[in-house]
């Protein structure tokens, strides 16, 4: 049987953390043995307005069960302030679970600036100035864990979800770049993919499923990842319904033209079919990985 998780003395900031998925990973955490700092502006699912009281009452639950925890009511857009309230409360950062959301959906053709600027705000901004901020800290103790929340949107796309899936897709770009800078400094970054009932999907998902799709279901994983034991980092995992799998890319082998006579549109044609054939894909780890049948073909030509 494996040890069990415990992450005391561990400071974890999860951001949205008012309802859904991050209060389930909060209380999780804070159950866990973390000192948590409960981030959530208290907005709609659109982006408007803000409340104290959803931060506030995660923070109550996690008490009431002999948890450590505070509230903050900032905005991820000004997440150099929440991880200053994590440094003043605690003395410390160690794991930043980046969840905060809204969505914004329409087709792409009726999208207006304001729906796509404020889905990227939240999204991307918010996640890179959270732990921008904390990124110093963590750097300077050698250890850390940053946890980004992706989606199914952004990895395969959704009808009406442009803005949503460019975000959420975006993050894992951003995951595996940190992770690669982080790791010499103990620093490991993953992203989810999560499917939860929660507000934000509330009405998207048939009422029978989204009922067993509770939040309590995916924070397992991020708690794991937040965690000393996890050693993985610039991985993306799908998570659900009491379900998680790795995802990684695939890519065909390719069709090799002669780099010095060059290539047509018609040969591109002409090869179609090979260059979608998937029999014996690879699957790069990392951009020198990625250009390995390139390099093959031009020491093929040379």
């Amino acid at each position: 049987m494996s040890e069990p998780v415990r992450l005391e003395d561990r400071v974890v900031v999860v951001t949205g953390a008012g309802g859904g998925l991050g209060r389930a990973h909060a209380l999780l955490f804070a159950a866990h043995g973390a000192q948590v700092v409960v981030n959530d502006l208290g907005g709609s699912t659109f982006g408007e307005g803000a409340s104290v009281s959803a931060a506030d009452r995660v923070v109550q639950e996690i008490r009431a069960a002999g948890g450590t925890a505070v509230a903050n009511h900032d905005s991820v857009t000004d997440g150099a302030r929440i991880v200053e309230q994590a440094l003043d409360s605690f003395g410390r950062v160690d794991v930043l679970v980046n969840n905060a959301g809204i969505l914004r959906d329409k087709t792409f053709h009726k999208m207006d600036d304001s729906d796509w600027e404020q889905v990227y705000q939240v999204h991307v901004e918010g996640a890179y100035k959270v732990t921008h901020a904390a990124w110093p800290h963590l750097r300077a103790q050698n250890w850390g864990r940053v946890i980004f929340t992706a989606s199914t949107s952004g990895i395969y796309g959704n009808f009406g979800q442009a803005n949503y899936s460019m975000a959420k897709l975006g993050l894992y770009g951003l995951t595996r770049t940190l992770a690669i800078e982080g790791r010499r400094n103990g620093i490991l970054v993953n992203a989810i993919a999560p499917t939860g009932g929660t507000r934000m999907t509330e009405g998207l998902i048939p009422a029978q499923v989204f009922e067993r799709l509770k939040p309590e279901l995916v924070s397992p994983l991020v708690v794991y990842l937040g965690s000393e034991q996890c050693q993985d980092s610039g991985a993306l995992f799908e998570v659900g319904g009491g379900w998680v799998g790795k995802v990684r890319w695939e890519r065909s082998l390719g069709v090799g033209f002669d780099p010095r006579e060059g290539f047509t549109p018609e040969q591109v044609a002409q090869n179609w079919a090979r260059i979608g054939d998937f029999d014996g894909a690879v699957h790069p780890d990392d951009s020198v990985q990625a250009l390995q049948q390139m390099m093959e073909n031009l020491q093929r030509h040379a």
